[in-house]
């Protein structure tokens, strides 16, 4: 018999969870663990198991995402007709959301159930047995009404995309999202020399521009230490790149990079980049198995143009994967055009989503499209034909 249970901390999953999950450090109780204390104030979290009799043969991770005008437009540089614009739009959109997915990260790191155990079926509709549960809880104990249900970022090739009928049934649309930038790592790419072999006379030489404009910038990894000595800067020049985002559906607390690197440990690396000896960038990584994830970044926008700082992030990202040997370089999305130029190709991503109002949901598609419009932009082809 298929049932499941709602968890809200870490230390309640059952045992064997982590061995269920061990392809995806994103399901991981030790990622849970760091989230738990150094979440965006308006994230929560829920961690979904789903059972056959007694054998775990599901999990998914569930966020309750509360909306304010606040934390999804804050360029605070718009103009005043843009600012009415996002105002009328977050009027559809504000108020509490539930997420089947990771907010916090591009890519599918919400859902993972075992065919051999579950159909994929049985495993959508538990999945929604327990969304509507957590509705009615979340209205009883904080009296608040669950205004959209999201099922996050599915490639293109994922087999969610074959529960037609589930999705219709729950008037849930498909919506195509801004592509996610991934590169695979080639097997002849021993080093990082050989990358660059790879590269055409073009963008060889705007590899050895950036170079040279790094001038005197020295980057280095943070130790544990480190992060926590520079947590304020950190968090200063995340913002700085935060802020200037069209849309944000969160802002990180203070103390999020130290957690992570404290959890996560090896798993996760913070790289800073400074100049007479002051910390002016940085860049994260997460380790997932084959993946090297990239994560959260800042700059000083003073010296982000003249010294090509994020052109050069990119680089040493692609430097670290190839060194250590990972297939892949996930780049996530946005910026996708200086992303393709250093080899990421991008990859078609969806998402499910409905408004619990009827009303609401017939416009919901075309209001998701105005704030996450198709980016007109020229994919990159840096490599030699």
């Amino acid at each position: 018999m298929i049932h499941f249970n709602i968890y809200k901390y870490s230390n309640e999953l059952p045992l064997g969870w982590d061995d269920f999950v061990r392809h995806d450090i994103f399901l991981q109780s030790s990622y849970f663990k760091a989230l738990e204390t150094v979440s965006p104030n308006n994230i929560s979290w829920f961690y979904l198991g789903i059972f056959n009799k007694e054998s775990l043969v599901g999990v998914a991770v569930i966020q309750r995402v509360e909306l304010y005008l606040e934390d999804i437009f804050r360029n605070y540089k718009d103009s005043c007709f843009k600012q009415k614009f996002k105002h009328f739009i977050s009027k559809f959109l504000k108020g509490n959301m539930l997420v089947v997915g990771n907010l916090m990260h591009t890519g599918q790191h919400g859902i993972y159930f075992d065919t051999n155990k579950i159909t994929q079926k049985d495993f959508l509709e538990t999945i929604y047995k327990a969304i509507y549960e957590l509705k009615n809880t979340i209205k009883k104990a904080h009296k608040k009404r669950i205004r959209i249900i999201m099922l996050k970022d599915y490639f293109k090739e994922d087999t969610i995309h074959l529960e037609k009928s589930f999705f219709h049934t729950l008037k849930l649309h498909k919506v195509t999202v801004q592509p996610n930038m991934i590169m695979n790592v080639e097997p002849n790419w021993n080093d990082f020399e050989a990358y660059l072999l790879d590269l055409n006379k073009k963008y060889k030489q705007r590899y050895k521009v950036a170079r040279k404009k790094a001038g005197n910038i020295i980057k280095k990894e943070l130790a544990l230490e480190d992060v926590h000595k520079h947590s304020k800067q950190l968090y200063y020049l995340y913002k700085n790149v935060s802020d200037n985002a069209k849309i944000n559906t969160f802002i990180l607390p203070e103390g999020h990079f130290y957690t992570l690197k404290n959890n996560l440990k090896e798993n996760f690396k913070v790289f800073g980049y400074y100049l007479d000896n002051t910390l002016i960038g940085f860049y994260t990584l997460i380790l997932n198995g084959s993946a090297l994830e990239t994560y959260f970044l800042g700059y000083d926008e003073a010296h982000q143009y003249p010294n090509q700082m994020y052109l050069n992030m990119l680089y040493d990202m692609a430097d670290f994967a190839i060194k250590n040997k990972f297939n892949s370089i996930v780049y996530a999305r946005t910026a996708m055009e200086i992303k393709s130029s250093v080899g990421a190709k991008p990859q078609k991503m969806f998402v499910y989503l409905k408004h619990t109002n009827l009303c609401m949901n017939i416009i919901l598609k075309r209001i998701f499209k105005l704030m996450n419009p198709t980016q007109e932009w020229e994919e990159r082809h840096p490599f030699k034909s």
